[in-house]
């Protein structure tokens, strides 16, 4: 599994001209699931997301968490994240999940995340979707499970 973690003071998701999810300030995340993630590598790596302190405190120290400031979350599926380019110049994406997997894998990590946050927020799988942020930083987090999760 892959993560982009982007630290936003607002973020939504539109797809065909309506928005189907939009947060304030949180995380927006790409998330890319490949072919051996399951639901305990979601878990740990959703656990990992919402642990990370990169809010700045009262004293301007990154020092604190997504649950530490009230931050929403704002999940978007991307399997181009799995995207391999090391041959020619189109990428293969041959180590992404399988479509109906990784959309339940998917799905999966959006009710484990409700379980800690309050406002979890989504876009469509396999929808041809517009994404519009305001990265807050910036700061930007990849997190990928195979270097996390030994």
């Amino acid at each position: 599994m892959r993560l982009v973690i982007q630290r936003v003071t607002q973020a939504d998701v539109t797809v065909s001209g309506d928005v189907v999810g939009a947060i304030g300030k949180g995380y927006l995340v790409l998330v890319g699931i490949g072919q051996n993630d399951t639901e305990e590598i979601v878990e740990k790596m959703a656990d990992k997301m919402m642990r990370l302190r990169i809010f700045s405190d009262e004293n301007d120290k990154i020092n604190l968490s997504l649950q530490d400031v009230g931050g929403a979350l704002l999940l978007v599926s991307q399997f181009t994240l799995y995207a391999d380019c090391r041959k020619g110049n189109r990428p293969s994406f041959v180590y992404a999940g399988a479509p109906q997997k990784a959309e339940q894998l998917y799905e999966y990590m959006i009710a484990y995340c409700r379980q800690t946050v309050p406002v979890v927020e989504h876009g469509i799988f396999g929808a041809d979707m517009q994404v519009s942020l305001c990265n807050d930083g910036p700061f930007t987090i990849v997190l990928d499970s195979d270097e996390i999760i030994k």
